[in-house]
């Protein structure tokens, strides 16, 4: 595929870098020479400097003949001129990413895409609706919802005292039949390999897991895991960023009570005023003792998203030592993801990872539906829809050349979330859920084709 980025920032850099794995044809557009002189020095791709809704940069960039144009430059306005700009010149597809969350939330007022722009991306707003999942599933440190909630993937820390730790999947299976989910990958504690899980696989303590689920196999999640469901009412915040402010709004909505912490004075009283029902509180997040001052003890759940990492990974870990039931904080720094388990905090998000999750289903071959990249794993998760004319339909799954580092996890047929074992026949129309390896996702893509 021909793709065109424009924005060399932190989400550009990074949608650069995993496209370019993939050996995509990729076009970075910024107008910062020094990012784009390290993105040329790193990356295997074509860089151009210049305004991103320059026609005569457009052309050079050969948007006519290009696949899919993605904005995500700082300049709301830049990334949807940009969009609508391409599809006139000839471009199949494009995706702006915005801040403004107005625009998300009138797309049915507004037709975006006779304007030209296919796909609207918010980083601030997928990171809040991240957040609330995992509030929602407080035990679990990974969690992803297809088809409204019919199929959940879930990632835990296996402790010590989870009943399966020394059995193997298949024997796994055996003391505990009939259970409603399935391993779909793993990493082992101390090292930074992903195992796609077989019948021989064994569980071991303080393995990450990812499981999918439904909401049946929730609660026997809960229970073998030795994890408890609770209940999270009182929630803190720090940062009055879009993250900060969106989380802390929709969690009022729901009758949470939530407590916001920013620094900046100003910001503080514009914060309180579209607040009304949140209790915002004028302060530097670093202080400890402003958080005892503000009852942290008595919090269930801390979020941290002020525009620092280690701001948020290092208040997170006072909030932990206080023994709340969930901690989260956002970082930009991707490397911390492959340390996440040691750290100590329940949850790291990214913006960036979020963005490219939601971007990278548009350049998958076949019915991609969903996708998602498990956090700290080399691993994908996507859902495909199965066609008339893909490999597997008609199919038993046990009879299928499927690659050893891809494993379905599950199958959503007429409303219902199926786990799905080699006995099931895949047919038409069925959403099909599917981990697999980087390496194993083009022969993957072939049978749903």
């Amino acid at each position: 595929m021909k793709i065109i980025i424009a924005g060399a920032g932190e989400v550009g850099f990074h949608l650069a870098k995993l496209l370019s794995y993939e050996s995509q044809d990729i076009t970075l557009i910024d107008t910062n020479k020094e990012s784009l002189s390290y993105a040329e020095s790193h990356l295997d791709i074509r860089v151009l400097r210049g305004d991103a809704t320059s026609l005569s940069l457009l052309k050079d960039a050969q948007v006519a003949g290009s696949d899919l144009v993605i904005g995500v430059t700082s300049s709301e306005t830049t990334n949807i001129t940009l969009c609508m700009l391409a599809k006139q010149l000839g471009c199949k597809r494009t995706i702006a990413r915005i801040s403004n969350i107005e625009f998300l939330e009138h797309r049915d007022t507004i037709n975006f895409s006779e304007l030209g722009i296919d796909e609207l991306i918010s980083p601030e707003e997928l990171a809040a609706e991240e957040i609330q999942l995992l509030l929602d599933q407080s035990a679990f440190n990974d969690t992803y919802e297809f088809e409204d909630g019919l199929l959940i993937m879930v990632g835990i820390t296996l402790p010590k005292s989870a009943p399966f730790i020394g059995l193997m999947v298949k024997q796994a299976a055996d003391v505990y039949p009939g259970l409603h989910f399935m391993p779909i990958a793993m990493q082992r504690r101390g090292t930074q390999f992903t195992v796609i899980p077989r019948g021989d696989t064994v569980f071991m303590e303080e393995d990450q897991v990812y499981f999918i689920t439904d909401h049946k196999g929730m609660e026997e999640l809960y229970n073998l895991s030795g994890k408890k469901r609770e209940e999270i009412r009182n929630v803190m915040i720090l940062g009055g960023s879009k993250i900060g402010i969106k989380t802390a709004r929709d969690l009022c909505d729901k009758r949470f009570n939530v407590k916001l912490i920013e620094k900046d004075k100003n910001k503080a009283f514009e914060v309180a005023d579209s607040l009304p029902n949140a209790l915002v509180i004028n302060g530097d997040c670093r202080n400890v003792e402003l958080l005892e001052e503000e009852s942290l003890d008595s919090m269930d759940a801390f979020i941290a998203v002020t525009g620092n990492s280690e701001t948020n990974i290092m208040s997170c870990l006072v909030a932990k030592s206080r023994h709340l039931k969930k901690t989260i904080a956002l970082v930009e720094n991707m490397d911390y993801f492959q340390i996440s388990q040691s750290i100590g905090v329940d949850t790291l998000i990214n913006k960036k990872l979020l963005a490219a999750n939601n971007i990278f289903r548009h350049l998958r071959k076949g019915e991609v539906v969903a996708l998602t990249r498990l956090n700290n794993l080399n691993a994908e998760i996507l859902e495909f829809v199965v066609k008339p004319t893909s490999i597997v339909n008609g199919e038993l799954i046990r009879e299928l050349d499927f690659p050893r580092s891809a494993i379905i996890g599950g199958v959503i047929r007429d409303g219902e979330g199926i786990i799905a074992l080699g006995d099931f026949r895949i047919r038409e129309g069925d959403r099909v859920v599917v981990c697999c390896l980087p390496s194993a996702i083009p022969k993957v893509e072939k049978l749903f084709l």
